[in-house]
């Protein structure tokens, strides 16, 4: 082990999350209608598949984008041999095009301004690197998508301080709630560069009001940080209130060309508008050229393939197609979020109000034995075990209150929907039916459950991350 490196043999991955872990027990035992109906179905992985007709379609339609070609003549060498990682021109080009459309137009985005990376996943990562040290800080607005615990910080060795927000406003950022998360990270000798918000929210699945941007806004200036706003999910928005990216905010208050136009960054990627989370296609918008050079050496590290960027340059430059596929797109995902709104509360169970994103907020504190953490992994893992549904629990994406989860519904058919409601409607029953048996009693339902050890586990780093923001 001494000839490995620290960060290979040091556990601070964040695999120890329930969020990764419910996915592993998924792949042991994955539900399928006809060879295992029985199997554990996948509710916690927020992926698109509602409308792979729609692209599947095109694609049949235009397979000379698929073949390599361009005007009936391969462009096959071109595409194989080395490519500059800046990016082709015209798929950027094209991108930029996407992003503004799905801004209603309020906002136009120069294609120099754009970096491409391997998802997402990378572009948050290399805004890491470009904008902070070790043992510095991003504030993050709890609940969060969990992985950010990885993104963030397992290479970087930035430390994420949480901004605690609370279902009494739901969920929405205070004054407050930011200004108290900065001095708890200044209590901890750490220097805060910046804030990092995802808009629209996973896992909350609402856009955030004009008042919350601007409220960023104000606090980056008064601190003189950075802001990153990962705007992923800003073609998933299909009911009022509609989408405001904070570079709409940034013009509409005339920033432009001022330090604080500089200090604004946004994280965008195909992996949720498209569902094409196997193309690996994110991208950093920034406005500071700095940031941008340093951004593009770092992308060499986890570029997008030539043969991607050509296929999807094509795609997307068909304004008549991607107009059609968003608002079908649009459509599709509000109708199922309806069936699983509406199956949540035929079993008793509420959820937050959204408009956007590939998940509901799903309220089951009453389903808890007791108010508190180690309640929830104990429901949690009953769901997971017993109803064999995988969802993520509220804790393992920070949130400050026990009981509430994450539970995807885009990522199935409509009868795996309905399957799943019926099995979490026989489990509510039968858990309000034995609401008077004992904590004890309770327990010994999952005493021999083959994650039991994981919960102690889990439980303690809770307490751990609880004591943490304490100090």
């Amino acid at each position: 082990m001494v000839l490995l490196s620290r960060k290979a043999t040091f556990n601070s991955h964040g695999q120890d999350s329930s969020y990764f872990l419910g996915l592993q027990e998924y792949e042991k035992n994955p539900y399928h209608q006809l060879h295992n109906p029985q199997g554990i179905i996948q509710m916690g992985l927020a992926e698109n598949q509602l409308s792979f007709d729609l692209l599947e379609s095109w694609l049949a339609k235009n397979p000379d984008a698929v073949g390599c070609k361009r005007d009936g003549k391969s462009i096959f060498r071109e595409l194989a041999l080395f490519q500059d990682y800046h990016g082709l021109p015209e798929f950027k080009k094209a991108l930029v095009d996407f992003m503004a459309e799905i801004r209603g137009n309020k906002v136009t985005f120069d294609p120099n301004h754009v970096v491409l990376t391997a998802g997402a996943t990378s572009a948050n990562e290399t805004l890491m690197f470009c904008l902070a040290e070790q043992r510095d800080a991003f504030l993050l607005p709890t609940p969060y998508y969990p992985g950010f615990d990885r993104d963030l910080k397992w290479r970087t060795g930035v430390e994420i301080v949480p901004i605690h927000c609370t279902s009494s406003n739901r969920f929405q950022i205070t004054a407050s709630a930011i200004e108290e998360a900065y001095q708890r990270a200044r209590k901890q000798n750490l220097r805060v560069k910046g804030i990092l918000i995802t808009n629209p929210s996973n896992p909350l699945g609402t856009t955030m009001t004009r008042a919350e941007l601007d409220l960023l806004i104000n606090f980056i200036t008064d601190k003189e940080i950075h802001l990153i706003s990962d705007e992923i999910y800003s073609g998933t928005v299909f009911s009022s209130p509609g989408f405001v990216s904070i570079m709409e905010v940034l013009k509409e208050r005339n920033l432009e060309k001022t330090e604080v136009w500089d200090r604004v960054h946004i994280v965008y990627g195909l992996s949720k508008d498209l569902g094409l989370p196997g193309f690996r296609v994110g991208a950093i918008y920034s406005n500071d050229p700095t940031v941008v050079s340093a951004a593009t050496k770092m992308s060499s590290f986890g570029l997008v393939s030539s043969q991607t960027q050509y296929l999807l340059s094509v795609m997307l430059s068909d304004k008549k197609f991607r107009n059609y596929y968003t608002a079908k797109n649009l459509k599709r995902l509000q109708k199922r979020q309806r069936k699983m709104v509406s199956g949540l509360e035929k079993a008793g169970i509420g959820c937050l109000d959204s408009n956007a994103g590939l998940f509901c907020w799903v309220d089951m504190r009453h389903l808890l034995s007791s108010n508190t953490f180690e309640a929830e992994m104990e429901l949690w893992e009953r769901i997971v075990c017993d109803v064999k549904l995988n969802i993520s629990p509220g804790s393992s994406c920070h949130c400050s209150e026990p009981g509430w989860f994450r539970v995807c519904f885009a990522n199935m058919s409509e009868d795996t929907l309905k399957l799943a409601m019926q099995r979490l409607k026989s489990f509510v029953n039968s858990t309000t039916s034995s609401k008077n048996k004992s904590h004890r009693d309770l327990k010994s339902l999952t005493k021999e459950s083959h994650i039991e050890k994981w919960i102690s586990r889990l439980s303690f780093l809770s307490f751990h991350d609880r004591e943490q923001d304490e100090r």
